[in-house]
């Protein structure tokens, strides 16, 4: 580094230090190790060598090479079923050797040149270096015929490159997030463990067995159904209805018998997969046919809430925060670098100016140093004439062009051929007219001509310099480019077209244009992450490939195509588990290849679950994590142009003195106080809940039942009432036509057209006319009049508004993309999805043939590209996840118009659909959840824009103003009070955290047809721990005044399970279950998971209205879809079954639910379309049996899965973010999470909970608490007095201190809260900040917090600190240790001089105090003398001692200290003590029995 310059050694550090290994870092960093291998020294020639080849750069590219070439070879293998092979595979099993010996040599150089693992740099200490051993190890041991395959290990040695990548900072960046998020990922994955193993037991105990069920044909093993599922003997569950068939048991189950709650570790998968919200209905229907509707809606629907909505999500808030952090880190040594090219290039430029000047000093002179002849210089200037006279007329040639260019009628003109080539794309479908692909074909031609006319003239009058700076200018080039290159190539007939000139329409928009930059911004991380993404994709492509390769051909009755047979291939099959659709499937496919669900099979599930957890949980969630980040930077950009108001503020109009509605005043003020009165508005919201449970409890199937027929007489009455109210309102409002008005508010012109709406339904009577149904359907609109009433609810809405709002722009791009990438799947797939239900025949023409066994249908694929809207449907189900694999292998097929298809006839095409995904999927959509989640946190601390405290100061100054002492119950009976120690004592915890994991244990080992011997052994089992129970509760209940209720729960269910049948096994165990949350005591042990646990509670506490609204949301589709698709007939194996269907309020709810996790959503769609079968109790006309079902669907669907899984699903995902900002947050600093600990600790010294403690116990109370908090175990005594200085809380006369008081303290100084200036005023102000936020506090709150004028604990020990010191000093007096004393023997010379240095006294007091670190008291006059009275009294000095201690304080080592405060003030609060000499802080024994009561 010697000899280079500043910016070039920084820049160097900078690459270099992530990416080199130990051993390469420079001998400054690293010793060698002295021998390797015990026998080699550093000098060693052999040593030597091995170390300068393995250091040698070209080295290590060529192994870089080689492990790429390895994962070619392994990609190109073929792998064939049952260990079968060709030439291609067998060739490249001997190239197996060649890589094996590469890799054996480099391994062995390495440990020639740095040693095994004795020394801290030796070769296994190095992680990459230990990957690299156990792989060539494992390859060496294992070349012998049949044994392990381990050549699918190497492919993990396809991530050593990321060592090299590492030195691209953004890459830097999305790795280090990822890698500083593990440690609070841990704790989330210890919390989802837990979640996983409660609700295993749980399913365990309810439903163990109840999967092997079916209808079996009568006295035969034949299956009654195709495809089989559970039924049940007898109650509530499917019945076996066909004639001949019984319910009987036998039957594997599901998936092979996979998915069911047999064992502990059947029940976690099955857990697991419902958790990642794929296939979870499947298992939700089997268990209600197995053992009716009743309970699973509870065990599954709780299970995806608490798992998938809360606990997942938390992985998103970790990653989301360590990626901000790693950003800003990368940013300051961005700037810093910068910062010094830029100094370098100041001098380089320098050094050029001065070579330039002297370059045209030579210029002047000819070969010989002579000066040029006049001839030359003539002709000379008549070619300058003729240039600059050209130069001239292209210069305004330019102006003119520029002003064109940029003229309002240019841009309108170009906006308009955009939207002509946007109309044209759309126009495309199949089975289009010859004319008008001849007119698209021509159009396409001139609009591609004028785009180019329009880039080139761009390009002229801009200059190509000043073009291309702008990036859209870079990106209309790219498309003009692409669109000419697609013609000429599609004129060759060399390729189909695609429509690449569609892109044109994003470049046109100028506030589009301005978000795309700035999503363009987030591209470099964007771009590191898709390549982490493809690196991991190989690793486990390769993987599965060699675990799964050929295996899956198990059932011979059907192709399957997620598979691993070759290397694109399994990357498709990776691709689709990382996105999470179908990913069980493949699973399942992947354990039946290994023999089923038996032993050796079970363990490939951990490939699987892996690349699940790894690919949808951490990386996926990082791209959401860049987007909030990038997002959030936009967000403060926007808001320094425009500040967007969150709050709507809502004024209540008085009543105007005008005559509204000509009606009297008197009348209107006795409305006024009846509509203002709180029993009216609780009247009004009454019945709109009344009216919304009739709307609910109305029979959709039969409409002139009973049921509907009193509910219809309700109707009238409830829409009478609501008349009459906003008749009153108006009265008392007037209409419209004044400020203030009934009409003019949103909410209330909500009210009358949900009022309006019931009335006209009332006078049209006729049920045929459909806009009487749409109107009777628009009735379920009422639920929103409680909006009106709920100020919380409100709030919640309109932050929904303001983010639909902020989204425009963003929906808008979207669509757009969907538009472009619509338009280029109709250019390829056109009518290319027809297929014959008979699979041999290929063409409409083959089908026409008369079939022997079943009618041929030419049909067409329910989701296709056949023109534009279609395309747009399609891919708007491919981005959401749900069956984007069929439409995938559809695309794959698809082999030309009207043709049928042809098993993988071009799996290249798959590229369109992989970038439409990234693109839109994993970006755009991940945008759209970023702006919901920054709008959120916008909106809710904008009620606080002005305030001086921000968000965490906030919550730890309520928490400390709210708190109260917890109570503890300590015995005063000496026999109690030893049994009392027992039970609290840790060991007695530890015994019981064993009974309880041993309860755990036992009740997880249980499972399907278990022996009667290992069945009574449980039982007494689950005596024993029942007795031990019974003990621990008796104990705690004679020796605590509270009860545990599980040991109560635990004893009660012991008792009944002992009398128990299986009949009524699931109302016995469902107390037995009670015994399963006592592991939630075990979780309390660890401190980060019970954090975690504290702040999930505080973010449900969050959510109440959010959680409304999303139950408004439900219940209003709920009652549309019932309305609309109520009458649909249930089918089995049709989407709309006996598990799913709109005939019920609950059933409704139910299947929105299904639709919001996105479980086959658009399915039930296109089961709700028109033509379906109505219900036979259905009142339909003859000849109408399949008119149930409406194209309203499609909105009905979209809408309700934009709604709820883009917007209100992710105001959960915003409130969880918002409350785990804590988790990616430096530790150090103190937020509500940590205050807790006070609470237990404060309930030792005061267990009677009075909120009182002697000051003198303060000291020790916060020495056990840990920092940020309290001081902690190491902090000296003498800093922990200086530091109850600085938080200078009241004291009581009787030396006491207060619970709030104290917190308060501790949070205000932690958290640095109006400490710096002078102290009455900081208080003052403080207390008005206070009043401001908490309006209702209690003043006497307030006063115990931030006394008016009060002595305090801060002035008891500065007196303490200073007593101290004058103790110190005169036992050093004593000793002889201080020199120079003056004679203070003599009293005479005291008592003259008394008098005149008096005022010199106060002020040397006022620098000891202040050289002490108490600077806040020198300013108080009275402080200064009591402390003088104190100091003479505690320590019997006489006046001179006193002067002399002072003198010698100020003089013999405080200077320095007083110089540092004067330069920095802040000091004065500094916990830090001045450095001094000697043992002083030895002769700090035990101060505090010295000091007097203030």
């Amino acid at each position: 580094m010697l000899g280079k310059t500043p910016t070039e050694s920084s820049v160097m550090f900078y690459t270099m230090m992530p990416t080199l290994p130990p051993q390469v870092q420079g001998t400054n960093q690293v010793q060698r190790a002295p021998r390797a291998l015990f026998c080699l020294k550093l000098n060693n020639p052999i040593r030597q060598a091995a170390l300068h080849i393995v250091e040698w750069k070209p080295f290590d590219i060529f192994i870089l090479l080689a492990i790429f070439a390895n994962c070619v070879a392994l990609g190109v293998s073929k792998p064939f079923p049952e260990d079968d092979s060709n030439s291609t595979n067998h060739d490249l099993e001997q190239v197996e050797y060649v890589f094996l010996i590469i890799f054996t040599v480099e391994t062995f150089l390495k440990i020639l040149a740095y040693g095994l693992v004795m020394h801290p740099s030796s070769y296994i200490r190095n992680g990459w270096n230990l990957l690299d051993f156990v792989i060539v190890i494992v390859g060496v041991c294992d070349r012998k015929p049949g044994g392990l395959d381990v050549k699918a290990l190497r492919a993990f040695r396809v991530l050593r490159p990321l060592r090299l990548v590492s030195g691209v900072p953004s890459l830097q960046i999305v790795l280090n997030s990822i890698m500083k998020a593990m440690v609070p990922l841990l704790h989330i994955a210890l919390l989802v463990l837990f979640v996983i193993i409660i609700y295993a037991i749980i399913g365990l105990e309810l439903f163990i067995g109840r999967m092997h069920k079916t209808c079996y044909y009568t006295r035969t093993d034949n299956y009654v159904e195709d495809d089989p599922v559970p039924c049940a003997y007898a109650g509530h569950g499917r019945q076996c209805t066909i004639n001949g068939s019984e319910c009987r048991g036998r039957w594997d189950g599901p998936n092979g018998g996979i998915t069911n709650f047999d064992n502990f570790f059947f029940a976690m998968l099955t857990v697991f997969q419902c958790i990642t919200m794929e296939g979870w209905t499947d298992v939700l229907y089997w268990m209600n046919d197995a053992i009716g509707f009743e309970l699973p809606w509870v065990y599954f629907v709780s299970l995806v809430i608490f798992g998938s909505f809360f606990v997942l999500n938390l992985v998103l808030g970790v990653l989301s925060g360590e990626f901000s952090k790693e950003r800003e880190k990368a940013k300051a040594r961005g700037d810093f670098q910068k910062l010094r090219e830029k100094q370098q290039m100041e001098e380089d430029l320098c050094g050029y100016m001065d070579w330039i000047t002297q370059a045209e000093d030579m210029d002047e002179l000819d070969e010989d140093g002579n000066p040029r002849k006049a001839e030359t210089q003539c002709l000379l200037d008549r070619v300058k004439h003729l240039f600059r006279t050209l130069r001239r007329w292209n210069r305004v040639c330019r102006r003119n062009c520029r002003t064109a260019v940029k003229s309002v009628t240019f841009y309108w003109l170009v906006l308009l051929l955009v939207f002509l080539n946007t109309s044209l794309s759309a126009s495309e479908h199949y089975n289009q007219p010859d004319w008008l692909t001849q007119v698209q074909d021509i159009a396409n031609k001139v609009l591609l001509s004028l785009f180019t006319v329009e880039m080139l003239l761009k390009m002229y009058s801009l200059g190509l310099a000043h073009y291309f700076v702008a990036f859209f200018n870079r990106f209309d080039c790219f498309v003009v480019c692409g669109g000419i290159m697609e013609t000429i190539l599609v004129e060759l007939d060399i390729m189909p077209p695609l429509g690449i000139s569609m892109v044109s329409c994003l470049n046109h928009w100028t506030a589009l244009s301005n978000l795309v930059a700035s999503l363009l911004n987030s591209m470099k991380s964007i771009a590191s992450l898709l390549l982490l993404l493809f690196l991991f994709l190989i690793i486990f492509a390769l993987l599965g490939m060699q675990l799964f390769g050929g295996k899956f051909n198990f059932d011979e009755t059907q192709t399957k195509r997620s598979t691993f047979d070759s290397f694109p291939q399994a990357l498709l099959t990776c691709f689709q588990i990382l996105t999470g659709e179908d990913w069980n499937v493949v699973m399942y496919d992947g354990i039946m290849a290994y023999g089923g669900p038996v032993f050796p099979g079970m363990i490939v599930c951990v490939y699987f679950v892996i690349l699940f957890i790894c690919g949808n949980y951490i990386l996926l969630n990082v791209f959401l994590a860049i987007a909030v980040d990038n997002l959030g930077k936009w967000e403060e950009n926007k808001m320094t142009d425009k500040k967007i108001t969150f709050y709507l503020i809502l004024k209540r109009s008085s009543i105007n003195d005008q005559v509204s509605l000509f009606f009297v005043s008197r009348i209107r003020v006795a409305c006024h106080s009846l509509i203002h009165h709180h029993i009216f508005t609780n009247l009004i919201l009454v019945f709109i809940i009344l009216s919304s449970c009739s709307l609910a409890a109305e029979d959709p199937i039969r409409a002139h039942s009973f049921r509907n027929n009193i509910l219809g007489y309700a109707d009238y009455a409830f829409t009478s009432i609501f008349t009459v109210e906003i008749l009153l309102k108006m009265t008392v409002h007037g209409a419209f036509l004044h400020q203030g008005s009934f009409c003019r508010n949103w909410f209330n012109l909500l009210d009358l057209l949900v009022v309006s709406v019931s009335l006209v339904s009332f006078f049209l009577h006729s049920s045929a006319i459909s806009v009487v149904k749409i109107l009777r359907v628009l009735r379920v609109l009422r639920p929103l009049r409680a909006i009106n009433r709920a100020k919380g609810l409100k709030h919640v809405v309109q932050c929904v508004f303001v983010a639909i709002r902020t989204i425009g722009n963003i929906m808008i791009v979207t669509t757009l993309l969907q538009f472009m990438f619509a338009c280029i799947g109709v250019q390829l797939f056109k009518g290319k999805f027809y297929r014959c239900t008979d699979e041999a025949k290929h063409t409409p023409e083959q089908y026409v043939t008369h079939p022997m066994v079943r009618e041929r249908i030419w049909q067409n694929s329910d989701f296709n590209f056949d023109n534009v809207l279609m395309g747009m449907m399609a891919l708007f189900t491919v981005s959401t996840f749900e069956g984007w694999p069929a439409l995938l292998y559809k695309a794959i097929d698809a082999n030309g118009e009207n043709s049928g298809p042809i098993y993988n006839y071009q799996v290249e095409i798959s590229i369109f659909f992989i970038v439409y995904i990234i693109i839109i999927a994993f970006f755009m959509m991940n945008i759209f959840v970023g702006f919901v989640i920054i709008t959120f946190r916008e909106q809710g601390e904008q009620e606080y824009k002005n305030c001086e405290l921000d968000k965490n100061q906030r919550q730890c100054v309520e928490y400390a103003l709210k708190a109260q002492p917890l109570k503890l119950y300590i015995p005063k009976n000496p026999v109690q009070y030893k049994f009392w120690s027992i039970i609290n004592s840790t060991g007695f915890e530890y015994v019981m955290f064993i009974l309880i994991l041993l309860n755990t244990v036992t009740l997880a080992i249980q499972h399907y047809e278990q022996s009667k011997d290992f069945s009574y052994i449980m039982d007494i089992l689950n005596m024993v721990f029942t007795g031990l129970f019974t003990v621990e509760m008796l104990l705690k209940l004679l020796f605590y005044t509270s009860t545990c209720w599980p040991l109560s729960q635990s004893l009660f269910s012991s008792c009944l399970c002992q009398s128990g049948e299986d009949s009524s096994r699931v109302s016995i165990t469902f107390f037995r279950l009670f015994r399963v949350m006592r592991l939630v005591k075990l979780l309390s042990k660890g401190e980060g998971i019970r954090t975690l646990l504290w702040t999930f509670i505080k973010s449900l506490q969050a959510l109440p209205y959010v959680a409304l609204l999303i139950a408004m949301i439900f219940f209003i589709y709920a009652v549309i879809g019932m309305q609309t698709f109520g009458k649909i007939a249930m089918q089995d194996y049709t989407q709309i079954n006996r598990n799913n269907n709109f005939q019920t309020f609950p059933q409704a709810v139910l299947l929105l639910f299904r639709c919001a996790t996105g479980e086959a959503w658009q399915e039930i769609m296109l089961a709700s379309l028109p033509g379906k079968r109505c219900d036979p109790e259905s009142d339909y006309e003859s000849g109408e049996e399949f008119s149930c079902g409406s194209n309203f669907a499609i909105v009905y669907f979209i809408s309700f899965f934009m709604l709820c899984a883009f917007l209100i699903i992710n105001l959960f995902v915003a409130v969880i973010m918002d409350n785990f900002d804590y988790l990616t947050r430096d530790w150090s600093i103190l937020g509500p999470h940590h205050l807790d600990e006070f609470k237990r600790i404060w309930s030792e010294y005061d267990p009677e909970a009075k909120g009182r403690i002697k000051h003198l116990d303060v000291v020790a109370l916060l020495r056990r608490i840990q920092p940020p908090l309290g001081f902690g175990k190491l902090c000296p005594h003498r800093v922990a007095c200086k530091r109850l200085v600085a938080m200078n809380m009241p004291l009581n006369s009787d030396g006491m201190v207060t619970f709030n008081a104290t917190l308060f303290a501790l949070v205000r100084t932690a958290l640095k809260i109006k400490t710096e200036g002078n102290p009455e005023q900081e208080n003052e102000e403080l207390r008005v900040i206070i009043k401001k936020i908490w309006k209702r506090m209690k003043p006497k709150l307030l006063d115990e917090v931030i006394p008016p004028h009060e002595v305090t604990v801060g002035k008891f020990y500065a007196t303490f600190l200073i007593q101290d010191y004058f103790r110190k000093f005169r036992k050093r007096k004593e000793k002889g240790a201080l020199r120079g004393e003056p004679d203070s023997t003599n009293p005479s010379a005291v008592q003259v001089s008394c008098a005149q240095e008096a005022m010199m006294e106060d002020e040397d007091l006022q620098e000891v105090l202040i050289s002490e670190g108490l600077g806040l008291y020198a300013r108080d006059p009275k402080f200064v003398a009591f402390a003088k009275r104190e100091i003479a009294d505690a320590c019997h000095m006489t006046v001179d001692e006193m002067e002399s201690a002072a003198s010698d304080l100020l003089g013999a080592g405080s200077h320095g200290f007083l110089g540092s405060i004067a330069a920095d003030p802040a000091a004065l609060y500094s916990d830090e003590e001045p450095i001094r000499a000697g043992r002083e802080e030895d002769e700090l024994a035990d101060e505090m029995t010295c000091v007097t009561s203030f």
